[in-house]
């Protein structure tokens, strides 16, 4: 199912794919990466968003909701890059998450997409209403979740798993719609809180 589930924001660094992953809060990827190509064009790296004027970037991302917020954090991000990391990503979760705008789901994102280091599961509203429907756990809280999938899961399926089953619940699996008798799941999808199936 799903061979070939990758990230769906567009990246050509783990610089851009840091930026595009906390710009996507609240925020469609679609419409994330409607907003980065001009972005990444005017600041490539670390360096050049560092030096950036707030208005200039705000104008850019504003289309994506909360820009002012988003903008200063992406600027504070970079800053932080340049100042302690000497404009590189790091690869390690306790260092990404003293980045300004970066929490552990988005530092799992970067270090799991990017770097192939699995330092968590990445639990979006797909992962998360999926894994309820599925049992896979019974709460509602991202890190409660998260760890619940973790004891589950073999670590070297971490990041296999949230691509999957974020691909899984934007084709398949919908949220206001599934498509549950097109599902390869449904023999094994105990379906919690679905009604019956109806044929």
């Amino acid at each position: 199912m799903f061979p070939v589930a990758e990230c769906a924001l567009h990246h050509e660094s783990a610089f851009q794919l840091l930026v595009a992953t906390i710009l996507s809060a609240q925020c469609t990827d679609e419409r994330v990466n409607m907003a980065t190509p001009e972005l990444f064009q005017k600041y490539p790296d670390a360096a050049t968003l560092a030096e950036s004027r707030q208005e200039d970037v705000e104008a850019i991302v504003k289309p994506l909701g909360f820009f002012r917020n988003k903008a200063s954090n992406i600027r504070a991000m970079a800053a932080s890059l340049v100042e302690r990391f000497e404009g590189n990503v790091p690869q390690c979760l306790d260092d990404l998450v003293t980045l300004p705008g970066v929490g552990r789901k988005t530092a799992s994102v970067v270090l799991g997409t990017w770097f192939g280091i699995p330092s968590g599961v990445v639990v979006d509203t797909h992962v998360r209403r999926i894994s309820n429907l599925l049992g896979l756990t019974t709460s509602q809280n991202p890190e409660i979740i998260e760890r619940d999938l973790m004891q589950l899961l073999p670590k070297k399926d971490w990041i296999n798993f949230s691509h999957r089953i974020i691909h899984h619940g934007r084709r398949t699996c919908i949220a206001r719609r599934p498509r549950c008798t097109d599902c390869d799941l449904l023999p094994m999808c105990p379906r919690v809180g679905l009604p019956p199936i109806h044929e």
